[in-house]
């Protein structure tokens, strides 16, 4: 009986401490309408300037938790709000969770490198007090925290239902003009939900870090408890909210007291808050579809066959001429950008041409990586099995949730992420506890390619093969199709169009080719293991998808490429590794708005010059092609978006430029050739 009251104890602290959290990013969402992936990031961050004030600065406990509480975190959370977030909540789902997604790496980035790796230590409040219940010592800590989760939720519901700024924080979000014009003001309103939202993540932090330590990722990633606390409350009711965080607290606590110590069920302890995430976003109601999203989403221009497969050659020759007597090491990074650039292949579809957001693409390259070495089947059959199994898995994922859009998708791939790598990823039927499996190379014709060139050349041809793949399915009815289901659900609905199940396959060919990259990386590396893919390694590559250009293939190539460079910046220039991660982070929120990334300038740039030079160039060197007439001669590259792109085969909208899509353009997207 006593172990029962010492587990429930300490599963009431811990389920405070997620309530708390869980309030704030309720909050947040409740008048704004965003979801901050990044709220768990900002309440490690706070920690840190927590311990910096109150032990390196010197300054009394209650004084640094006064400055960060009311001064820093309330900054912090207005500066989000007016300089990166302001009008998220009225634009695509996708948009704002790639800015909070920017968030989180940026302030993991910006901790590393302001507080580099080091043991500290902060102790809990009124460490010396403490009392006695049923034999059991309760801390003064465990005691505060609980009050304080209490008296946050009974405030925050006074603040919302009962005052006249908490009827303007629910106005602003529901009706923002009308509130104009009772004299409120939906930006100053909004600013005041972040700061505290803010700072309630900091107050959660700064609670748990007695418990789990000043670690970045731990902090980081204790947020999953608080999206499925706020999930519980449907990201609108703060009783539900806090009862959600109070039973996720006690069942940590259950678990951990007496499921197993050995075995597969020893380790479900560790994965219960995305468990119960992924259950409460399977019994959430059906989303209702929203109407009026489409904001600014530009369409990428789509290349003739012919043009594709012709810079899909010319990107096999080049990468041919350039591995010529490469040394291994530098062919591996090359094999390794071409991973990468296939597993942003997937997210072209998914989110370029989609309009969704998956947190577990690199997790789906795992299981494809796990499937090739398992099947133990270095031929073609054993690669396109292993794709398969990934794409099957992809498909279940998204199955339980198939009601469900935007938002709930993504968490539920970020649940799906944390599952495999800290459960499934590490079991002994997979690649077991720190464990690796070995991989053998491709056989192609009843020959093994053994060297490294060569099989880099192999990857390279198999990533021009997708490519060009997916530009032949933009290209058709599926195509079009897909780009009426995320510039107008709503519109699609009326047409008579299940999206449902069409989103099922859209997942499952999504994770299929990230499935299809990571067989090809396995047998690449010969030994592959779950460190390989882990689930924060989807998060960077979502974010240079996006800043690349997440709508085209050279987008894709581009990305592939800057991710693998990302860890030689790092280990070349380790005193400013967290810059990198902050640099990605501001570049992301910069382009997250706009889908076409650097590919688009690029391709801008190289268009104004063909206009400028183009005639010369041609006239010194005949056998180049012309260049052939355009309507505006505003023509655009072969894949990437730019200034002459086309939406479908319906007119044409300049990059920048927004672009309204109404019922009768989904209809035609649709009909055409249908």
């Amino acid at each position: 009986m006593s172990s029962f009251i010492a587990y429930t104890i300490f599963g009431l602290f811990s389920g405070a401490a997620y309530a708390i959290a869980a309030s704030g990013l309720t909050l947040t969402y409740t008048t704004t309408r965003v979801f901050n992936i990044a709220h768990g990031a900002l309440g490690m961050v706070m920690s840190f300037v927590f311990w910096d004030f109150s032990v390196r600065q010197g300054m009394p406990t209650l004084l640094a938790l006064f400055l960060v509480l009311f001064v820093v975190a309330p900054a912090i959370g207005w500066f989000i709000q007016r300089f990166i977030a302001r009008g998220l909540g009225e634009g695509p789902v996708s948009v704002s969770l790639v800015v909070t997604v920017a968030l989180l790496v940026g302030c993991i980035g910006a901790a590393t490198q302001i507080w580099p790796p080091e043991s500290r230590t902060v102790l809990p409040f009124m460490v010396e007090r403490s009392v006695t219940v049923a034999g059991t010592n309760v801390s003064a800590h465990q005691i505060i925290t609980v009050l304080l989760a209490v008296a946050v939720a009974v405030g925050l519901y006074l603040l919302l239902n009962r005052t006249r700024i908490g009827t303007a924080m629910r106005a602003s979000v529901d009706n923002p003009e009308l509130l104009k014009l009772f004299g409120g003001k939906p930006e100053s309103v909004a600013a005041l939900s972040w700061a505290i939202g803010t700072s309630l993540a900091a107050l959660a932090g700064i609670l748990l870090v007695s418990q789990v330590g000043l670690d970045y990722y731990a902090l980081t990633l204790l947020v999953i408890n608080a999206y499925a606390a706020a999930l519980f409350g449907r990201l609108k009711s703060l009783p539900l909210t806090f009862a959600g965080g109070m039973a996720l607290g006690l069942i940590e606590a259950y678990s951990k007291g007496y499921l197993p110590t050995d075995g597969l069920l020893s380790k479900v302890g560790n994965v219960i808050a995305p468990l119960f995430l992924f259950a409460v976003i399977v019994l959430m109601p059906q989303s209702q579809l929203r109407i009026g999203q489409v904001k600014g989403i530009v369409t990428a221009p789509v290349p003739s066959f012919t043009k594709s497969v012709s810079w899909g050659v010319g990107l096999f020759v080049v990468t041919l001429l350039f591995t010529a007597g490469m040394a291994d090491a530098d062919l591996l990074l090359i094999g390794t950008a071409a991973t990468y650039a296939m597993v942003m292949l997937s997210l072209v579809l998914l989110t370029g041409y989609g309009g969704h957001v998956s947190l577990a693409q690199f997790t789906f390259a795992g299981v494809g990586a796990l499937a090739y070495a398992k099947l133990d089947a270095p031929n073609l059959g054993g690669l396109f099995l292993a794709a398969l199994i990934a794409a099957g898995v992809g498909a279940l994922v998204a199955l339980p949730v198939i009601r469900l859009t935007g938002l709930y998708l993504a968490l539920s791939t970020l649940a799906f992420a944390v599952l495999m790598d800290k459960l499934l990823f590490q079991a002994d039927f997979a690649f077991g506890f720190g464990g690796t499996l070995d991989a053998e190379r491709l056989s192609l014709l009843g020959r093994q390619v053994e060297s490294t060139q060569g099989y880099v050349m192999v990857m390279v041809a198999f990533f021009v093969l997708t490519g060009v793949l997916l530009l032949v399915l933009r290209r058709g009815v599926l195509g079009r199709l897909l780009i009426a289901m995320r510039d107008s659900p709503a519109a699609c609905g009326t047409l008579g169009l299940d999206m449902r199940w069409f989103r099922v396959g859209l997942f499952g060919l999504s994770a299929g080719m990230a499935g299809l990259a990571g067989a090809l990386f396995a047998g690449l590396r010969g030994t592959v293991g779950a460190a390989d893919f882990q689930f924060f390694a989807s998060l960077p590559l979502l974010l240079l998808a996006v800043v690349f250009g997440v709508t085209s293939v050279t987008g894709a190539v581009l990305g592939g490429i800057g991710l693998m460079q990302l860890p030689v910046l790092q280990s070349d220039h380790p005193s400013i590794g967290g810059l990198f991660f902050v640099f990605i982070a501001v570049a992301a929120i910069a382009l997250a708005r706009d889908p076409n990334g650097i590919a688009n300038v690029l391709f801008k740039s190289g268009h104004w010059l063909d206009r400028r030079y183009g005639t010369q160039v041609r006239a010194a060197i005949p056998i180049l092609p012309t260049r052939p007439p355009s309507r505006d001669d505003s023509g655009d590259s072969p894949d990437a978006g730019g200034p002459g792109h086309h939406h479908g085969e319906h007119g044409h909208s300049h990059a920048g430029d927004p672009v309204v899509v109404t019922q009768e353009e989904v209809g035609a997207h649709v009909a055409t050739r249908g």
